[in-house]
Parts: C-alpha cells; sequence; structure tokens
C-alpha cells in the first residue's frame, strides 16, 4: 500500500516551515504500513463509501481516505479549520 497526497494537502505543506513539513510527511509515510494506527479516528463514509479517518500530528490534522489499493491524503490543517468543508 502507497500513500498519496492530494494537491489541496500538498499546497499547505509548501507553506509550512521546513522543520514541521519534514515531520508531516514522516508520520503521513508511516500509513503506508499501518494505515490505521491507534491515534487515528474514524470519521464516517464519504458518498462513495470510502472510509475516512483523522490523524493526529501535534496542532495539525490529517484528513485521509482509505482506498483498495492506497491511503489517499485528502487535507492537512490545524484543529480547528480541517474540519470546514
Amino acid at each position: 500500500m502507497h500513500v498519496e497526497i492530494a494537491r489541496r494537502a500538498q499546497k499547505f505543506l509548501k507553506r509550512l516551515q521546513k522543520e514541521q513539513r519534514a515531520r508531516i510527511e514522516k508520520r503521513l509515510r508511516q500509513l503506508a504500513q499501518n494505515p490505521v494506527p491507534a491515534d487515528a479516528k474514524f470519521l464516517g463514509r464519504d458518498q462513495q463509501a470510502e472510509r475516512v479517518f483523522r490523524y493526529r500530528i501535534g496542532p495539525f490534522r490529517a484528513l485521509y481516505k482509505l482506498k483498495k489499493e492506497c491511503v489517499l491524503v485528502a487535507k492537512i490543517d490545524k484543529r480547528p479549520r480541517v474540519y470546514r468543508r
């Protein structure tokens, strides 16, 4: 299984400082080995019936979808903003 990062999440990562970006990318790469770690929370299913999870990385949250062949990181942001549509 591999991890894909959506364009929206990539834009957010580009705006971060180098150290923060490296820490988040390292944690996201770990999802390839264990797609549902103990600190991930199941949020529900989207319109395509894919499971959506929240992954906490310090003050940031990553929302990702678990697909058959990959983990798609859809959005990354600080906690209060990440849940807005």
